[in-house]
């Protein structure tokens, strides 16, 4: 049944109440109970006449993008004689928790139309899909029959590889920062030597190779590259700490998302990639390597990266790190300390481990700290609110200085500047050679 159907013996209630008082409505009622009985069978005879009159099908995406929206698209034909309207139930994965979905659509005779919806999962792992659900109607509108198509179905949804495409799409030394990579300057050289070459305005005079220079008459200049073929590994922290929830993201999502783009970047300058998690134990290892089948290994091991709600153990990763990362790397550690006393706990190991490699220690502002300290306070509770925010902002900066006298390099950034702020570094450590 539809709504009209009711709405219709609704008013013919009422006129029976009303005709109590005003007779003549009683023989009104009457006949209006005729005429809708006369359409409810009109309608049942025309929408159930014949079988498979209405084709459905949806069509998903191999995967979905974690934190992005995702197009699901349904295609109908109507096969009726006439025009028809549709209500679209689509049974989305329980993830989503929407309970309201419906879609209308209206079709002509003897036509396919098709309708999309977008979907932003905040989880990765497995999404199912139900039965998709299409209930047809006449412009009568009284009945509906419904058409059941079992289009049950699995995506998997994976880190933001949306994201990613996005960056592989830019020139990373022209474009980045266009989208809010800072172009960097280079304050020196790198030592491998590529070639000697003829001097063209705008080169940079430091690089003049006078005794070539004195051979050919003309001026010569050393021409330098990037050293390649770096180990840059992301070391992501899958403790309880990584579980801060940001957007409908965790602090843990984030960083997966940053591990892709970056591990996808490094690749493209010809450094080698590579990737680990840890908490209690070091797990999901990809050696940095640089072969074609990288990037489906790190995203393999990203799909599976949870949080275990555990202490992470610093002391454990130290010790992996230092048995199986022999050649000096680039240690990209994303985590999260909220005050200084949870950072001098894991101070030995950070120290110990950037002894042999170059350790970016890449942590998190409260923003919701940041909203209480700008918000200016007017009752006592607020005063003690907005002192309390100021106390744990002000050791987040601390924080920076404490890994700075150790000669740790640090990373303080909101969930949604990380990618970009983790390409900044990146960049400036390979332009100024500090690898």
């Amino acid at each position: 049944m539809q709504p009209r159907f009711f709405y219709s013996g609704l008013v013919i209630i009422t006129l029976f109440v009303f005709s109590y008082f005003v007779p003549i409505l009683f023989g009104i009622a009457q006949l209006l109970i005729l005429v809708i009985v006369f359409l409810f069978f009109l309608d049942v005879v025309i929408v159930f006449f014949g079988r498979d009159k209405i084709s459905g099908q949806r069509i998903l995406p191999d995967k979905f993008s974690n934190g992005d929206n995702n197009q699901v698209e349904i295609i109908i034909e109507n096969k009726y004689p006439f025009m028809v309207y549709l209500t679209i139930v689509d049974e989305v994965p329980f993830q989503f928790q929407v309970r309201d979905f419906e879609l209308k659509l209206k079709i002509n005779p003897k036509k396919q139309d098709n309708i999309a919806y977008n979907l932003k999962p905040t989880e990765r792992g497995e999404y199912h899909f139900g039965n998709l659900n299409v209930y047809a109607s006449t412009r009568i509108g009284l009945v509906a029959k419904r058409f059941r198509f079992d289009n049950e179905a699995m995506v998997p949804t994976y880190p933001s590889f949306k994201q990613l495409r996005k960056f592989e799409l830019l020139n990373i030394n022209n474009s980045l920062h266009d989208y809010g990579v800072k172009k960097i300057r280079r304050i020196g050289h790198s030592m491998e030597f590529e070639q000697i070459k003829d001097y063209v305005l705008g080169d940079d005079l430091r690089t003049i190779n006078w005794k070539a220079t004195a051979k050919k008459n003309s001026l010569m200049i050393n021409q330098f590259q990037d050293e390649k073929s770096q180990p840059i590994y992301s070391v992501i922290d899958k403790g309880r700490v990584m579980k801060m929830p940001f957007e409908g993201l965790s602090l843990l999502d984030y960083a997966i998302n940053a591990t892709l783009v970056i591990s996808s970047i490094a690749l493209k300058k010809h450094d080698k990639a590579g990737m680990l998690s840890f908490s209690k134990k070091v797990e999901n290892i990809v050696v940095a390597q640089r072969r074609n089948s990288q990037m489906r290994l790190i995203l393999e091991a990203l799909y599976n990266v949870k949080t275990d709600y555990y202490e992470s153990d610093f002391s454990r990763l130290y010790a992996n790190i230092k048995r199986n990362i022999t050649q000096r790397s680039l240690v990209l550690l994303y985590t999260n300390f909220e005050t200084l006393d949870s950072l001098n706990r894991q101070l030995p190991y950070l120290k110990a481990m950037a002894k042999n490699h170059l350790l970016v220690v890449i942590f998190f502002k409260n923003t919701e700290l940041n909203s209480i300290v700008d918000e200016k306070a007017r009752t006592i509770q607020q005063v003690y609110d907005k002192v309390i925010a100021e106390k744990f902002a002000f050791e987040k900066r601390l924080i920076v200085q404490e890994l700075k006298k150790y000669g740790i390099y640090s990373i303080l950034t909101t969930p949604e500047n990380l990618t970009i702020d983790t390409i900044n570094k990146y960049l400036e450590i390979k332009s100024r050679g500090l690898l």
